[in-house]
């Protein structure tokens, strides 16, 4: 069984690497599904996989975002190499 620890404070989510997030949170689903958590536990662990979920969720639609703002621009760049191309 997990043992609680109150004194262990999480690192905050925001703080994460998107991996260590990403492993957090199969860490929390492999506890959930093999029944390991103690009942005092289980609602802190809920907690902080919900916090994961929303902040990967938050940073993939930002990303999502950034990406589709830098993808005319390589239209662009595309275009000039192909002109460039033909006048040779």
């Amino acid at each position: 069984m997990s043992t609680f620890d109150p004194a262990a404070i999480p690192v905050p989510v925001a703080e994460l690497g998107y991996g260590e997030a990403s492993d957090e949170l199969d860490a929390i689903i492999a506890e959930l599904e093999r029944g390991v958590i103690d009942v005092d536990l289980l609602e802190v662990r809920l907690k902080r996989a919900v916090e994961i979920v929303e902040e990967l969720d938050r940073r993939i639609r930002g990303t999502r975002e950034k990406v589709s703002s830098l993808l005319p621009r390589l239209d662009v760049v595309g275009q000039d190499a192909a002109r460039e191309d033909e006048s040779r």
